[in-house]
């Protein structure tokens, strides 16, 4: 073979065995971005849902991106200020009893307004 037609071949033999990657279980870059982007958006969200501050998320997740912590964080607060959703802390937590504490002694003006 001729040093042209095997570098063709070697060409098109290597664009066959790339294109097979995903069968290989290799995510492309942009899938995995996607994937970390709703991880840390549904991480925000149950943050926000479960009262604890955006801070506090942050420090409990400390490798998932920020922006989509705090996106996911934002979300979720518009949704249940649009809905009047009270926090739903897990039972026995310490978060639990510092929020019950909070709205204890919230003044009149600020609490939150009664479930429906």
């Amino acid at each position: 073979m001729n040093s042209p037609l095997r570098t063709a071949v070697l060409a098109l033999l290597a664009v066959f065995v790339l294109a097979g990657c995903d069968l290989l279980g290799i995510e492309p870059a942009s899938a995995v971005a996607a994937r970390k982007e709703a991880e840390g958006r549904a991480i925000g969200g149950g943050c926000r849902h479960a009262g604890r501050p955006i801070e506090d998320c942050y420090a409990l997740n400390k490798k998932v991106e920020k922006a989509a912590v705090f996106a996911g964080w934002r979300e979720m607060n518009d949704y249940m200020r649009e809905n009047r959703m009270d926090t739903m802390p897990p039972p026995g937590s310490v978060t639990a009893e510092v929020t019950a504490k909070a709205d204890a002694d919230a003044p009149a003006l600020v609490r939150k307004p009664a479930k429906h």
